[in-house]
């Protein structure tokens, strides 16, 4: 009896490690070069305004197509090649601007990037659910964001360091290398412990119940008021970080790959401990106040980024930052999980507590 209770938790929790794993080394290959991207380029010459205009095309791309990739990737049965494909597109990509730091080069690079990366994370989110079903999607999506952000600051950490010290060539090949072992782990999951149903928002159990797809986004306007409130919210929390480390890096008060190393990794490990609060209290109460503290932080955010710049003001901007994309990394997939789950319901409730979409819209 002992033995036949352990072997399945074994079991369970061995086929998840790859998972967990792809988490951690994903997110130095999902952004590539990204962060260090504007100190790259301004220490090469150019303006902040040509800089800022590059980086919002490819941000205008992502945001675009991030609703009707998410559709396609809803209905796949591949869930893996959505990781792999773009995977190895964003290192591509980034590889080019080695070679050409021309405006259109650099600004097709941030598009094919921003459209790796907007099919990524919902890859990630589809297996997850589909490994583990709707019981169990809300712990182990903030364990994913732990290790994410975990492996997030690791890779900043190093590439500052490889950048400082070696150049920024090596930035790029801590990607690739990163992006290497994101595509073995995927590929350590196997296929038949990928529940393609029930990784697309279904229960389980039931065949015949079919997702409501872009049907529940159109009929639910909370959904498109969320939507609506997180384009606002990274419009303003993505221009920070490259403004600080250009202002930084043009006024001398920092090395560039340190400088900008250095931000990632507080808001990373902020994230960290960020996220598996949010997964505590998601429990308890509510996604809708770890909602909210994440938005109040931005304006304070940019207040304290305006007054102090360089080193003075890192610490603080950062530690805000990782609250916000911490707690919104948890949120904001429970919200609309639990939004299509029970549709009557309030979208600030809690994480419903049965797996059913008997009365999902369909």
């Amino acid at each position: 009896m002992t033995r036949s209770r352990r072997q399945p938790n074994d079991s369970h929790a061995t086929r998840l490690w790859p998972l967990l794993a792809v988490n951690f080394f994903m997110a130095d290959m999902q952004s590539g070069i990204g962060p260090f991207l504007s100190v790259f380029l301004i220490e090469r010459g150019w303006t902040s305004g040509l800089i800022g205009t590059a980086l919002s095309i490819g941000n205008v791309a992502g945001m675009l197509i991030t609703t009707p990739i998410g559709g396609f990737i809803d209905a796949s049965h591949h869930k893996r090649a959505w990781v792999i494909v773009p995977g190895v597109a964003v290192v591509l990509a980034s590889s080019v601007i080695l070679l050409w730091q021309n405006f259109w080069a650099v600004a097709a690079s941030q598009v094919a990037t921003s459209i790796a990366s907007a099919a990524i994370v919902p890859a990630v989110t589809g297996i997850t659910l589909g490994m583990v079903g709707q019981r169990g999607f809300n712990r182990q999506n903030g364990r994913n964001q732990a290790f994410n952000h975990a492996g997030n600051m690791v890779g900043a950490a190093a590439s500052g360091l490889l950048g400082w010290k070696l150049g920024y060539f090596w930035v790029f090949a801590l990607a690739a290398l990163f992006g290497a072992i994101t595509v073995a782990c995927v590929l350590l999951i196997r296929p038949d412990t990928i529940n393609d149903h029930a990784a697309r928002g279904n229960k389980e159990d039931d065949s015949k119940s079919q997702p409501g797809a872009m049907t529940v986004l159109l009929r639910h306007k909370p959904l498109l008021v969320l939507g609506l409130a997180l384009a606002l919210f990274h419009l303003g929390n993505a221009a920070i970080i490259p403004i600080f480390g250009m202002s930084a890096v043009s006024g001398g008060k920092a090395n560039g790959p340190g400088f900008v190393a250095t931000t990632v990794v507080i808001a990373q490990g902020v994230m960290v401990i960020a996220s598996l609060i949010a997964m505590q209290v998601a429990e308890k109460r509510n996604y809708w106040l770890i909602l909210l503290i994440s938005f109040l932080v931005l304006p304070l955010r940019g207040v304290i980024a305006f007054f102090f710049g360089g080193w003075s003001g890192v610490v603080p901007v950062e530690i805000l930052d990782g609250i916000g994309t911490g707690l919104q990394s948890v949120a904001v997939p429970g919200m609309v999980r639990a939004r299509c789950m029970a549709p009557a319901a309030s979208i600030s409730g809690k994480a419903p507590s049965s797996p059913s979409r008997a009365s999902a819209p369909r």
